[in-house]
């Protein structure tokens, strides 16, 4: 009768396994376990239970069982990867004198057997991890198609769909991006189609959306959002992997303009990932939360979201940088943008630093920087397709050749910058471009044209709920409230020219042959009388008036 008992509950925890119900899997097997110890095909069940419902270490224990247990049954390819598995875990936690312990391990055991086995395609897929983080993309892309190949002669579509999305990666860092990005989409397919194991689905659905972004390429990261979502989904006790699908789904809301919506998921996310403690991508959740708090206008949240953010690992820039900007603080923003610039050579975070570079050097007066990273951001736009960079690079050309004084070529610009967002239904960015393309108008005279390009700009803004740059857009549309130059003393005149010229303070004094500290009093007067609180909107005043060509 017990013998029943307990064979009816292992059907009963299997079944829960297979209909992927994790919580009971890991609670029914776990029992049985504690009762009359697991074979190794149920420990291996259990393993992967544990790691789905966030228990990382027992899943790690109950692993390294079922690799003890298939050694005692005369299995050394199952052993074998049972401690690839392992390995894996480890590798993933940081515990990496461990993980390569047990790689090392799986390896002898295959080495041990004179026949050929799906297990040695697993063992390779270190050896190509190791190669992408050491540069050799040509190496790693032709042992990870060794795996795949091995896969395939096996029929083992686990390995192969590993084995395709780490290939496509290499690919993606070879510059071959399109044959890159057609082994990401294979291997999904294979994962919505239910094909591979969950591990295996989870682990994959990460990387492929880190390989969109590597290649800002927001169409392809929306689509695999939203799988990645319904996938996550139909498994509501699983704790791996909803961390970071939550992270995702925040950022492709931002994009679409959604910010409630995000910040709210970027809000989970930072919950879902502190707990268990140790999962990647905290630091990131923090800081898209910070974004969020930033863009909505919402300071004190934001520094302290950025604060969390660099606590947990994420460096907090550009965004920081930007919300000093925003304070008002420009020379701190300059300083700081131009520290983290200088740090960010990696190719996935340094076209948004040099963004933010644009912006704040050119709201500090300094063209110089401005017109520096502007072509960097556009040689960059030059090796990737990839119309996110291409859109961001062009709004950054508009607005330098704006603070230049070429406003006829900056709104041709600025046109083809709004093109790119609109195609991505990016609003937000479409709407800063418009603002952008408004001064354009008005320096060149054409009132009613700027109009336009301010009220769309201000609608989409009020829609997403972007009040810091409603409070910006309005400060660049409104009228001048003075008819003419009377009333600005000579002086200020002559200052007034030179800050719509993208003088610093520091090079107005010096053309001017005062202090510094009388420029800036100067400044702050011209702000008074105008009504205004930046230098772009200055400029835009200059060129309104005539005080400066067009």
């Amino acid at each position: 009768m017990r013998q029943t008992k307990i064979s009816e509950d292992l059907e009963r925890a299997r079944d829960a396994f297979q209909r992927r119900s994790w919580s009971q899997a890991f609670s029914g097997l776990a029992a049985l376990d504690g009762t009359s110890p697991l074979g190794g095909e149920d420990l291996e069940r259990l393993a992967v239970a544990a790691f789905l419902v966030g228990r990382v270490v027992e899943s790690e224990a109950y692993w390294a069982r079922a690799h003890t247990s298939f050694l005692a049954t005369d299995s050394p390819e199952r052993a074998a990867r049972c401690a690839f598995w392992l390995a894996f875990g480890l590798m993933e936690r940081g515990e990496s004198a461990q993980g390569a312990g047990w790689f090392m391990r799986a390896r002898r055991l295959l080495d041990e057997l004179h026949h050929d086995c799906a297990e040695r395609g697993y063992v390779l897929l270190p050896d190509g991890v190791r190669l992408i983080g050491e540069g050799d993309y040509e190496g790693a892309a032709a042992c990870l198609a060794r795996a795949a190949a091995i896969g395939l002669r096996f029929g083992d579509r686990d390995l192969v769909v590993l084995a395709r999305h780490g290939e496509g990666r290499a690919l993606i860092r070879l510059g071959r991006s399109a044959e890159g990005l057609a082994l990401l989409d294979e291997a999904m397919v294979a994962i919505t189609a239910g094909e591979v194991s969950p591990l295996v689905a989870g682990d994959v659905y990460c990387g492929v959306l880190s390989g969109c972004h590597e290649l800002f390429d927001w169409r392809r990261a929306r689509e695999w959002t939203a799988a990645l979502s319904r996938w996550c989904g139909e498994q509501p006790d699983l704790v791996p992997y909803r961390g970071q699908c939550l992270l995702r789904r925040a950022e492709v809301m931002q994009l679409d303009g959604r910010w409630s919506d995000a910040l709210a998921e970027a809000r989970r996310a930072c919950d879902r990932l502190a707990d268990p403690p140790g999962q990647a991508g905290l630091g990131t959740a923090w800081y898209q939360r910070a974004e969020l708090h930033r863009l909505l206008g919402e300071s004190g949240a934001a520094a302290e979201a950025y604060r969390h953010a660099s606590l947990h690992g994420r460096r907090p820039q550009p965004g920081l940088a930007l919300l000093r900007l925003l304070e008002g603080d420009v020379a701190g923003a300059l300083r700081a943008i131009r520290v983290a610039a200088e740090e960010a050579r990696e190719p996935r975070a340094r076209p948004g630093m040099l963004a933010a570079v644009v912006e704040i050097a050119l709201a500090a007066g300094d063209r110089q920087v401005a017109r520096e990273a502007s072509e960097e951001l556009a040689r960059a736009a030059g090796t990737v397709d990839a119309l996110f960079l291409r859109a961001i690079s062009r709004h950054a050309a508009g607005a330098v050749l704006l603070a230049e004084g070429r406003p006829g070529e900056a709104l041709a610009v600025l046109r083809d910058a709004e093109r790119g967002w609109r195609e991505l239904e990016a609003p937000y960015f479409a709407a800063r471009t418009r603002a952008l393309a408004g001064l354009a108008c008005r320096a060149l005279g054409d009132e009613s044209g700027a109009d336009l390009e301010f009220d769309s700009a201000l609608e989409s803004l009020r829609a997403i709920g972007a009040a810091a740059e409603i409070v910006r857009v309005e400060e660049l549309s409104r009228r001048a409230p003075v008819p003419a130059q009377t009333a600005l003393t000579a002086r200020e005149l002559e200052v007034l020219r030179l800050v719509a010229a993208g003088l610093t303070n520091r090079a107005i004094a010096q053309e001017l042959h005062i202090s510094e500290k009388t420029v800036a009093r100067h400044v702050s007067n011209l702000y008074l009388k105008l009504g205004i609180s930046s230098r772009s909107a200055a400029t835009a005043f200059a060129f309104r008036q005539g005080i400066v060509p067009t």
